[in-house]
Formats: structure tokens, C-alpha cells, sequence
């Protein structure tokens, strides 16, 4: 049974797609726990894209240990001194290198000749060798090269040095039996591939990611390139979990495994979804909220004579938590630690007292606490209240506030926010009750936020649910775009803590 490594772009070709973008510290949260799956390669960053790109890569090449880190490159020097100083640090580095191989490419991007982009290919790879030992080579449009020049351009890659070579369906456009054909033509025509991994990136366009991804493995390729959730440009990647799980439940058909702990798979895209405020499908294949729900009275007494009737996963596989009521207000800090821990959440005594003061505050407004309560507490301690709080600048909290919503009178919000160890609180008026409190906060930090987008859904089930607020703003001076997310069982308050995050966000990346 052959091992096929799973290569995730999450921080780069995911964090590209409008609405998904990450700040430092959301990415180093992000990487660590994708270490924590399982991954054996983290493309952390495009380092010449821009100088937080280099240290969002850079950072991140420090910060992981066991796996991986790549930075992708042009196929030219600079590029590729840029992604070599990047991940130089890293304990596993790797430069991945790509240059078009389709005429339409070739000829209305690149401006060049077959000629010219093979020998390209065979300068800038061994170019890139010259500084690090694994060096990734993709051939940008694969899918839609002619063949015959493709498997020269990939053996070309490989004389000069490349230990992997990546065959990209860039623009989504393939279908399962043609992305099967041409991984069993390349292996039969590229001189030396039994010696480097062969890699698959497709793209979702058609619908056909995840399929087009495992058509490969099965010719013989031994990475997918993938993204948590299939975050990423356009309609977005193939989704990592869906690979994994299809992989795992179809080992018989695949004869593949893959190294990652699946335990960790629902925890990864519940953190992702936190982080950039874009939520999760209900019927969205391993992670959905329906994705193991029966409602069917056929298929609920199926399951419950054997699950295996409607179920072709265990959800304990992919670390779904019970559902199962298991704490109240006298609950003490024992018992959430050890119930946090069961749900599969590594957590310090600093991290453990945040969590509990919320677990306290929540227990005060309802009832009961559930594991998706408290899922729903943990993953904002996670992709908010982050490690590297103490290095922001400025960091800012909702105290209280006070709304004036009637439908005959003023739209007037009072708010009061705590700055560092200062106490501010303001007044102002607004078109809605929200416009009314984003105003006043804005006049309270002097910031130039603008409101973009905004939502609000339940994440915890019942009448007494978590309510989860997702606001997206952007700076008027720098037009640079923030998520904020916050949760309550108050919605108003919730969307205070999401604009006031996203503030938060904008004072980290501008001191």
C-alpha cells in the first residue's frame, strides 16, 4: 500500500481567495494545527508577493517543526532567493517553482517559446538546487499543455534537480478519466519520474476537484495538493478532508494511505471557518453540520439498528464531539480541562483561565452547556484570543453597552470598551442600532474602519444557541480588508466583539 503525501496550500493558494485572508498570527495558529493533522508539506506563503508574505512564510518556517514548509516561486533568480530566505530556517525546506506549459499560456502570458521555457525550466531548477535540496518543479497549466512537451519540460525538471514534479489543473478544466490518462502517460514518458514524488493540483471549477485528485492517485501519484475545506481561488481546490476521507473509507479500491490523523479533520475546518469568517456548508461532504444527520425515518431506524446501514464513516474518526450535555454553572476547571481534553484540545493554564472566565459568563445565560458550546468557546480562544495577543500593539475589549432600537425614536448606541488598561466609552447616533455602535466605537479608537459585510448565524443548537457574528471592514486610508468574529448568546453584543476583533486586527498589522 503506497503512502501519498498530502501537500497543503491553505496559507497560499487558500488565503488568495477573496474573504479568506489571514493575519500573521491567525496563519502560525492555522500551520500549528495543520502539524497537528498531520500534513507533510505546508505551503506556507508566495514570499515575493509582498514583505508580510516573506514573514508570514518566515515566521512560519520557525514555528513548525516536523513538516515541510514551502514558499512558491516564479521561475527566476529573484523569486527564488526570496522563497530560499524565507524557509532556510525551516527544519524541512522547500522551494516550489512553477512556470506556464500551455501554448495559450505561453504565448498571451509568458511571451515565450517552447525553446525558451525549457530552457528555463532546466536554469532556474538547478538554479533553485543550488540553495535547497527539495526543490518542487509545477508546470502552470498541465492539464491543458500538449503532452509530448510536457513530459520534456517535467524531465527537463528532473535532470536539473527536482525531487517533485506537479501536474496542475489550473483552471479546473479537466475531468477524472483525462487527469488518470495523462499521470499514466507521464510516467511512462518523463525520464527519471520512479525517482521524484509526482504531485496533482486541481483546481474546483467544474465541480470535479476532489474527483479529478483521486483519479491521479489512482494512475500513480504520490502528493495531492489540497486545502482545508477546499478554500481557494475562483470556486476554490480540492477539499483536503474530502482526499483524506475518500483515501481512508476506499482504502480497498486506492491501495493508499495517508500519514494524517483524521481525529483531527473536524477541529481543522472548524478553526479555519472561525478564523476567516466564512462559514462551513451544512451538507458539505466529512465536515457539514448534516453530513452524519438523519431526519428520514428509514434511514434513523437503519441507523440505530447498525450504522452502518446510512453511515460509511464513524464520526469519531474525523473527531466530530458528542453532543451529549456535560456541564453546568458549578462545574469547576477540573472538569473542563478534562472534557476539553476528551474533545481533543491541547490547552495551557493561561489559555485554559480565558476559556473558563467565558465558560463561566455563558453558563450564566443558559442552562445547560453542550460540547458545541463549548467547541464554540474553545475555537474562539483559538482564532482570536491568540498566543501573540501580548505583541499587538493596541488591543481592545467590549465592556458593556446600551442600544436604543425603539422604531419611533433615535438610533443611539452607548458602548463601552476597555484599550490596554484604559477605560473609553462613547455615544452615537445611526441609521441602525449596529451602525449606531460601530460609529461610536469608531469615534472612541479613532480608527477609519468602514463596514463591508456583515452576518450573524447559531452555531450551538436551542432557543438559548451561540449566536456567531462575522463582520469584514476595511481601512478608507490603506484599503486594506479585516475578518472580526465574536460570539454570544446577545447578538448585539457578539457584533460589537466582531467589529471591535477586526479593529484589533487592523492596529496588529499597522504598528
Amino acid at each position: 500500500m503506497k503512502r501519498v503525501k498530502i501537500f497543503d496550500t491553505t496559507l497560499r493558494d487558500g488565503e488568495q481567495s477573496p474573504g479568506c485572508s489571514m493575519n500573521l498570527s491567525e496563519k502560525i495558529i492555522i500551520a500549528r494545527q495543520l502539524e497537528k493533522l498531520g500534513v507533510d508539506i505546508i505551503e506556507a506563503g508566495f514570499a515575493i508577493a509582498s514583505p508580510m508574505d516573506f514573514k508570514s512564510v518566515q515566521t512560519i518556517a520557525s514555528s513548525v517543526s516536523d513538516i515541510t514548509v514551502a514558499s512558491l516561486a516564479r521561475a527566476n533568480k529573484k523569486d527564488i532567493d526570496c522563497a530560499w530566505d524565507a524557509v532556510k530556517n525551516a527544519n524541512h525546506p522547500r522551494i516550489h517553482l512553477f512556470l506556464a506549459t500551455s501554448d495559450v499560456h505561453m504565448q498571451y502570458k509568458l511571451r515565450m517559446t517552447r525553446e525558451q521555457v525549457l530552457q528555463t525550466i532546466s536554469e532556474m531548477t538547478a538554479y533553485a538546487k543550488s540553495k535547497c535540496a527539495d526543490i518542487e518543479f509545477s508546470a502552470e497549466d498541465a492539464s491543458r499543455s500538449d503532452r509530448e512537451f510536457l513530459a520534456k519540460c517535467f524531465s527537463n525538471a528532473i535532470a536539473a534537480g527536482a525531487t517533485t514534479i506537479n501536474v496542475p489543473d489550473t483552471v479546473g478544466y479537466s475531468t477524472p478519466q483525462e487527469m488518470g490518462d495523462l499521470i499514466s502517460y507521464l510516467m511512462e514518458h518523463v525520464e527519471g519520474i520512479a525517482n521524484v514524488d509526482v504531485s496533482v493540483h486541481c483546481h474546483n471549477d467544474l465541480g470535479m476537484g476532489v474527483a479529478n485528485s483521486l483519479a491521479c492517485v489512482k494512475a500513480g501519484a504520490t502528493q495531492v495538493e489540497c486545502t482545508v475545506n477546499g478554500i481557494g481561488e475562483r470556486a476554490g481546490n480540492a477539499s483536503l478532508e474530502e482526499i483524506v476521507m475518500a483515501i481512508k473509507t476506499r482504502r480497498d479500491f486506492y491501495d493508499a494511505d495517508t500519514n494524517i490523523d483524521t481525529r483531527q479533520i473536524y477541529k481543522s475546518s472548524k478553526l479555519l471557518s472561525n478564523i476567516i469568517g466564512v462559514p462551513i456548508s451544512p451538507t458539505k461532504p466529512i465536515v457539514g453540520a448534516n453530513a452524519f444527520a438523519h431526519e428520514a425515518g428509514i434511514h434513523q431506524h437503519g441507523v440505530i439498528n447498525n450504522a452502518q446501514t446510512y453511515e460509511i464513516m464513524n464520526p469519531d474518526e474525523i473527531g466530530v464531539p458528542h453532543r451529549a450535555l456535560v456541564l453546568g454553572k458549578h462545574s469547576g476547571k477540573h472538569a473542563l480541562r478534562e472534557r476539553l481534553e476528551t474533545m481533543g484540545y491541547e490547552i495551557n493554564d493561561e489559555q485554559l483561565e480565558d476559556i473558563f472566565t467565558r465558560f463561566k459568563k455563558l453558563a450564566d445565560q443558559k442552562k445547560t452547556i453542550t460540547s458545541s458550546d463549548l467547541e464554540a468557546l474553545t475555537l474562539y480562544h483559538s482564532g482570536i484570543v491568540r498566543d501573540e495577543r501580548e505583541e499587538s500593539a493596541t488591543t481592545c475589549q467590549v465592556v458593556s453597552h446600551a442600544i436604543n432600537s425603539s422604531k419611533e425614536a433615535p438610533k443611539i448606541a452607548y458602548v463601552k470598551i476597555k484599550r490596554d488598561d484604559e477605560i473609553l466609552d462613547g455615544v452615537a447616533m445611526g441609521a441602525g442600532p449596529l451602525d449606531a455602535a460601530f460609529k461610536a466605537i469608531n469615534n472612541m479608537l479613532g480608527t477609519d474602519a468602514r463596514l463591508e459585510d456583515f452576518s450573524v448565524r447559531a452555531v450551538t443548537d436551542g432557543e438559548d444557541s451561540i449566536g456567531e457574528a462575522v463582520v469584514k471592514i476595511s481601512s478608507v486610508s490603506t484599503g486594506e480588508n479585516y475578518t472580526g468574529t465574536g460570539i454570544s448568546t446577545d447578538i448585539i453584543e457578539a457584533s460589537l466583539q466582531a467589529y471591535v476583533n477586526g479593529i484589533n486586527k487592523m492596529f496588529e498589522e499597522s504598528r
